[in-house]
């Protein structure tokens, strides 16, 4: 979507540090959601940006701000479960079990859905998505809009989504009515969204809620296979963050599915002028390249992890060559976006160093122009 294409709007940016003081802003916030603006608005997971859930325009608005296509499904965020009656139908009573062990906080649930939610809300499709956040600012917006709220990432569709309201500013202002700064996301990637629409349950994106931990309600949990790897040519996206590339900063960036040793060994060997490693803090001290660390842990990867593909465009970064994270537990998700912000280019350095190398490489480093495009399974 072109900037031209979009209506300037005089966005205000509103300063919540106590939610229990600062009710002006509060209530500024929900009152531009309930009359049909648009907010951005702090979550535990990713700043969203808001609109009213049950306004169709309001919610085309969304799109228009984002420049994103309006087959994708949104997430409709409430602050009680009980809330999921108006918008859902058929609920099963494992959704009230999964709420009492994970809301609120980083889940979403897909069910099929009632009328009043708009199909421009819904993506086309006849369920709905619906997350309990437990941002206190998020709650505290949500309960005084009386609206349910459609939240998206807050920035322009196909980049790196926001975890601060600065993050939100470079991308939207002058798009949205305003910013609601309270501070950095403490979660850093989206929700984990399941159907229980499916049968059996589907794990659509993964997040800080794991599939272990899914299982322990849910035992006959499927992963979708588009989880790890691309949507079948013409499949549907029941789930945001389905697409092929998403969350994407301008370099090219490519995976390597690799230990420290064998990371750093070929990051080196192949430097070059505007190349940047993606590493953890295990790597740092033998890298020879610039690099930004994601930190020590797949928390710590997962808070870190859009801040740093911004930083990556900030630092004028060309190409990038990122450290495969585990695809276990919250690694899960980190790989998901990482994926996807790599366009599915990826090398298993693993199987690539079995294979005889190049005579001018180092030892069981592959050459410079190897092909990525598929990885090990």
């Amino acid at each position: 979507m072109e900037y031209s294409k979009v209506a300037h709007r005089d966005t205000v940016l509103l300063t919540v540090t106590d939610p229990e003081k600062d009710t002006a802003a509060l209530d500024r916030a929900a009152a531009i959601l309930k009359n049909g603006g648009l907010v951005a608005l702090p979550t535990e997971t990713v700043y969203g940006l808001g609109a009213n859930a049950l306004d169709p325009q309001a919610v085309k608005n969304i799109f228009l701000a984002k420049g994103r296509p309006q087959d994708n499904p949104l997430i409709i965020h409430i602050v009680d479960p009980q809330q999921a009656q108006l918008y859902a139908k058929d609920i099963p009573p494992v959704y009230y079990e999964l709420c009492r062990r994970f809301s609120p906080g980083p889940l979403t649930v897909i069910l099929p859905k009632r009328e009043i939610i708009p199909m421009e809300t819904s993506g086309g499709l006849e369920t709905v998505a619906i997350r309990i956040p437990s941002h206190p600012v998020a709650r505290e917006i949500i309960r005084r809009a009386g609206v349910p709220v459609a939240a998206p990432s807050a920035n322009l569709s196909g980049s790196p989504s926001p975890t601060t309201a600065e993050h939100c500013v470079h991308d939207l202002w002058g798009r949205v009515d305003a910013i609601v700064d309270a501070g950095e996301c403490s979660v850093g990637v989206e929700s984990t969204v399941i159907s229980l629409a499916a049968n059996p349950p589907l794990l659509l994106r993964p997040g800080a809620v794991t599939p272990a931990q899914l299982r322990e309600f849910l035992p006959d949990l499927v992963v979708h296979h588009a989880v790890t790897d691309k949507l079948q040519e013409n499949e549907r996206a029941d789930s945001p963050g389905m697409k092929y590339k998403h969350y994407a900063p301008k370099a090219q960036i490519t995976i390597l599915d690799a230990g420290s040793e064998q990371f750093v060994r070929y990051v080196n060997a192949h430097a070059h002028e505007g190349l940047y490693a993606l590493c953890f803090e295990e790597d740092v001290a033998g890298l020879k390249v610039p690099y930004i660390s994601l930190g020590r842990d797949e928390k710590d990867q997962a808070k870190h992890l859009f801040a740093a593909l911004r930083e990556l465009d900030e630092k004028g970064a060309k190409e990038v060559y990122a450290r495969c994270p585990s695809r276990q537990g919250v690694g899960l998700a980190v790989y998901n976006r990482l994926i996807r912000a790599a366009a599915f280019h990826e090398c298993d350095l693993n199987e690539e160093t079995q294979a005889p190398s190049d005579q001018n490489s180092e030892a069981g480093v592959p050459a410079a122009g190897t092909s990525f495009e598929k990885r090990k399974a």
